[in-house]
């Protein structure tokens, strides 16, 4: 739920509309009766990740883990592309 103030207003109460917006509020901020303004609270900061903070868990990674997959494990046992196509390459190098 919102609340309009007008500027002076906010001013004069800056650390009210802020504690308002700390709990959870919206406070729109308005000059000749147009809102121009929208406080609200900001999100929490996401906490700074430490490498190597998990390192003793049990986490483990296969040393080929970046290594291209097989084409089989893309098209099944036989070498063949979509649509059952066998696959052939290109003179120029091209796909």
């Amino acid at each position: 739920m919102s609340e309009t103030w007008n500027v002076h207003k906010a001013k004069t109460h800056l650390s009210t509309l802020i504690d308002r917006a700390l709990r959870g509020e919206e406070v729109v901020i308005s000059r000749a009766n147009r809102p121009v303004a929208r406080l609200v609270a900001l999100a929490p900061a996401a906490q700074r990740r430490i490498p190597g903070l998990h390192a003793s868990t049990g986490y483990w990674m296969a040393p080929d883990f970046d290594e291209p997959l097989p084409e089989s494990f893309w098209f099944g046992k036989q070498s063949r592309g979509p649509a059952g196509r066998a696959k052939t390459r290109r003179r120029n190098g091209s796909k």
